[in-house]
């Protein structure tokens, strides 16, 4: 009965559509007035038909096996054992904890875990032998699928200085790793730190492929999935393809090493436009940004609680953060649909001049030493820092809406006598070995002045 009714209308071709568009504009250039090109200099036109469509890619998601992650830092053992429980209680179902202290009795945090349930991630804020065989250790006991996710660039990237005195130091240690474990996956890439940091989406894919380029050149043995850390940004469409792209680049720059390896992606919203006035307004924004990270074909995601950038962890905001995730797959259905991006013209052209512009930047740092060679010369903080502030200069023109921040703001809004952590980037001045690359929200300026009025 369907076929019957379509079959009662005409066709109508791109042409067709174009001359009624040209026709409705009445005299306005087609080109400069409905054509729009991001920051990226992606073309984005107004409409697109099937028979314009030539399918180029082939990019295998599964939405349908996607995990919902919840974020634990790891502080006090007992009290971060009974968080993982629950969280895992209310829906979790993967993990990823946070640790900073190497002598964490790590044993005892997966011990009473259901491991064969979950997924486990781990972001160590340091680099030991003993440990991560430790966990490698764990997982071939428990049969249990486990992400030790290092990386010790990106630490670099972030904090200034290796992990260890030098690059070979560090190499080294990765090196014996992946000669010594068996079960683990070892490999992760902090890609969220360019995006947080504002690069553009063309940067925040070119600059994950280029980082790690250098540990498929310098770590020979890798036998595991290479994990990419995620941020998500507010684009809707362009987020889907942003993972997409990464996804087949990886795909293809493996390839090259004879690597049949994974790209697994966990993937978090960003903090770049979350606020602390308004601040309920980020649930609305991590709910989409959680949508485009499904929809691009994440593995796993973290949502963000919506108080994160103000308060400790508390019960009440991660139960809200995991619940949206919840919505979205137990009532929203986001998992039934593999692929679930496949034969959409709009998002398919989008990862193709995404991936198009990501590999040429890609190939370019290659031509010029490598992403170690050009983070060493300042040149990628210094793009990063270029495409931020241009970023910036919309926001502070009201061009970029954060609405109850630069848009309608609530001025009886009052947040001063609610701050338990610094919300604003913080001033360390240190020796470091390079200028890090740092993570700034678009709205601080702005949230800085009205706290100080509040205290007039």
């Amino acid at each position: 009965m369907a076929n019957d009714l379509f079959n009662d209308f005409e066709p109508v071709s791109s042409k067709q559509w174009k001359q009624q568009i040209q026709f409705e504009l009445k005299g306005a250039d087609y080109n400069e007035t409905l054509l729009w090109h991001s920051p990226e200099d992606i073309k984005v036109k107004p409409f697109y038909h099937n028979d314009e469509f030539e399918p180029k890619l082939s990019v295998q998601t599964q939405a349908s096996q996607f995990k919902i992650a919840q974020d634990i830092f790891v502080h006090d053992l007992d009290k971060s054992i009974w968080r993982a429980k629950d969280s895992i209680e209310r829906g979790a179902e993967s993990l990823r904890f946070t640790i900073a202290d190497e002598k964490t009795d790590v044993a005892k945090l997966l011990g009473s875990l259901p491991l064969e349930k979950i997924s486990v991630h781990f972001h160590l804020q340091f680099l030991s032998i003993d440990f991560v065989k430790q966990i490698d250790q764990i997982a071939i006991e428990k049969n249990a699928t486990i992400y030790c996710n290092l990386d010790p660039i990106g630490h670099l990237a972030e904090d200034g200085n290796w992990f260890k005195n030098s690059d070979k130091d560090n190499f080294e240690t990765l090196n014996k790793l992946s000669k010594e474990t068996q079960s683990v996956s070892l490999m992760g890439i902090r890609a969220g730190l360019y995006q947080n940091a504002g690069a553009n989406i063309v940067q925040q894919i070119a600059y994950s492929l280029s980082h790690a380029n250098e540990y498929l050149n310098r770590v020979p043995e890798i036998k595991k999935p290479i994990v990419f850390e995620v941020s998500i940004g507010t684009n809707y469409f362009f987020e889907m393809a942003k993972l997409r792209a990464l996804r087949l680049l990886f795909g293809l720059i493996a390839k090259e090493y004879n690597h049949d390896l994974d790209c697994h992606i966990i993937a978090t919203p960003t903090k770049r436009n979350k606020t602390i006035y308004d601040y309920n307004v980020n649930m609305l924004r991590t709910t989409t940004e959680c949508m485009s990270a499904v929809l691009g074909g994440a593995d796993s995601v973290a949502n963000l609680p919506y108080d994160v950038l103000y308060h400790k962890s508390n019960e009440f905001g991660e139960r809200i953060s995991r619940n949206q995730l919840l919505v979205l797959k137990n009532e929203s259905y986001f998992d039934k649909v593999d692929n679930p991006a496949d034969g959409s013209y709009y998002i398919e052209n989008l990862t193709q001049q995404m991936a198009e512009k990501a590999l040429a930047l890609f190939k370019e740092i290659e031509a010029n030493g490598g992403f170690l060679v050009k983070l060493g010369e300042g040149n990628i903080q210094k793009k990063i820092a270029e495409s931020a502030e241009k970023e910036q200069q919309l926001f502070d023109s009201g061009k970029e809406i954060l609405l109850g921040t630069n848009k309608y703001p609530n001025k009886n809004d009052q947040m001063a006598h609610d701050l338990e952590l610094f919300p604003f980037v913080k001033n360390k001045p240190r020796k470091t070995l390079i200028t890090p690359i740092i993570a700034k929200r678009l709205a601080e300026k702005m949230e800085q002045e009205r706290l100080e009025l509040e205290k007039q």
